[in-house]
């Protein structure tokens, strides 16, 4: 059996935007993919870090609904770009100058955040659109080179294109009318795959999907390492706290690494490969918004945690602790429902997931909240090693 010469062989100016094998063998992220995931993390640290301002100052319902609302615009985004490359990427020369615009826009949308949060949405959506037509172009691209996805991709153009218009439109929305404003654009974005993909689905890669899901967790798990340590750091210049903010490192790395274990100790193609259907790959890729969203806000609370046990926040024990506890609790669940599921053979671990969860959130009310949530993390995860022990991991 010859094997196949690689698609990236022989370098060219442009190829036909042709559908991959959705049985591709080693599929893997691309560094162009890579790339694009590393200027986009530029945007998640600015969402965290407005977040962690915001709770500082006690704004809670402001800064968590602002979190929201620009991270919904950071995450949509990079979900397009990934799944549209799982399909079509074809790594010529138009393909990396229209990603080049989407960088850019993401960038911009970075560079928006904290106006984002003051209400001043003028530059986020002129980012975010820009991202969003430079994606169109690839649609349009890809339903001229290959017929058989023609009906899917155009759909795709015609639908991003008129949500656009939207959100331009969505500047000179009162400002009374932008939350209700923002969650019906927002679910008519989220409705366009939708629509796109009921007759004729495009070909993305199970692997590849897991891969680049599991990549853009590392790196916002990244970030919350980077917010506790700058927080760390801060705080050893304020005296006589040194022994506390050390345990708090401590308990902050047990918490992060927790996450992490949990997070990948089930293969994430898993659920894809076994149930390939619009509704499986839709609610796992959605879904994610929550674990990604819930794991940047980790490094916001983390940060809270270290100004409270400085002494230079305003804020009661149990307000302090929320910021860390409900994120975590919020995780859990998400890698709960997406990896696991509620009806998993395995019951310790079916019901050591929401049970941890409750008692993450029952943590803030303990004198101890982040060491607290650290050790229930850490024994979830070796509920699971115990579990799972000697049994052949899904594939």
């Amino acid at each position: 059996m010859t094997e196949q010469p690689s698609r990236r062989a022989t370098r060219v100016w442009r190829r036909p935007m042709r559908s991959r094998d959705r049985a591709e063998h080693h599929r893997v992220a691309t560094p162009l993919e890579l790339l694009f995931d590393l200027c986009f993390v530029v945007a998640v640290g600015q969402a965290a870090a407005q977040l962690h301002h915001a709770l500082a100052e006690g704004h809670f319902g402001h800064g968590v609904l602002s979190f929201a609302m620009v991270f919904f615009a950071i995450w949509w985004g990079w979900l397009n770009f990934s799944w549209f490359a799982s399909a079509f990427d074809t790594d010529d020369v138009p393909y990396r100058l229209a990603t080049l615009v989407q960088i850019a826009g993401g960038l911009t949308v970075a560079a928006a955040v904290s106006s984002a949060f003051e209400g001043d949405f003028r530059l986020m959506v002129a980012g975010y659109v820009l991202m969003r037509l430079a994606l169109v172009v690839q649609w349009l691209r890809a339903a001229r080179a290959d017929p058989e996805c023609r009906p899917s991709a155009l759909r795709y153009a015609a639908g991003i294109t008129l949500v656009q218009l939207l959100w331009v439109a969505f500047l000179w929305v009162p400002h009374g009318a932008q939350l209700p404003a923002f969650v019906v654009f927002a679910v008519l974005e989220m409705a366009v795959p939708v629509w796109a993909e009921r007759r004729h689905g495009t070909t993305w890669h199970p692997h590849h999907i897991a891969e680049r899901y599991g990549l853009f967790t590392l790196i916002v798990l990244g970030e919350v390492i980077l917010s506790a340590t700058n927080a760390l750091k801060e705080g050893t210049a304020e005296p006589g706290h040194l022994g506390a903010l050390i345990s708090l490192a401590a308990a902050a790395l047990v918490l992060v690494f927790s996450m992490w274990w949990l997070y990948f100790d089930r293969p994430g193609h898993a659920r894809l490969v076994r149930s390939p259907t619009m509704f499986t790959s839709m609610s796992w890729g959605y879904g994610h918004y929550f674990i990604f969203g819930s794991a940047a806000a980790v490094g916001a609370g983390l940060e809270v945690a270290v100004a409270y046990d400085t002494g230079t926040l305003h804020l009661g024990g149990v307000a302090a602790a929320l910021p860390t506890t409900v994120p975590v609790a919020v995780f859990l669940l998400s890698v709960w429902l997406l990896h696991i599921g509620p009806t998993n053979e395995c019951r310790p671990i079916a019901i050591g997931f929401p049970v941890a969860a409750v008692l993450v959130l029952a943590a803030s009310f303990t004198p101890a909240p982040i060491h607290v949530t650290a050790v229930l993390a850490a024994a979830l995860v070796a509920l699971t090693v115990v579990a799972t022990h000697g049994e052949p991991q899904p594939g």
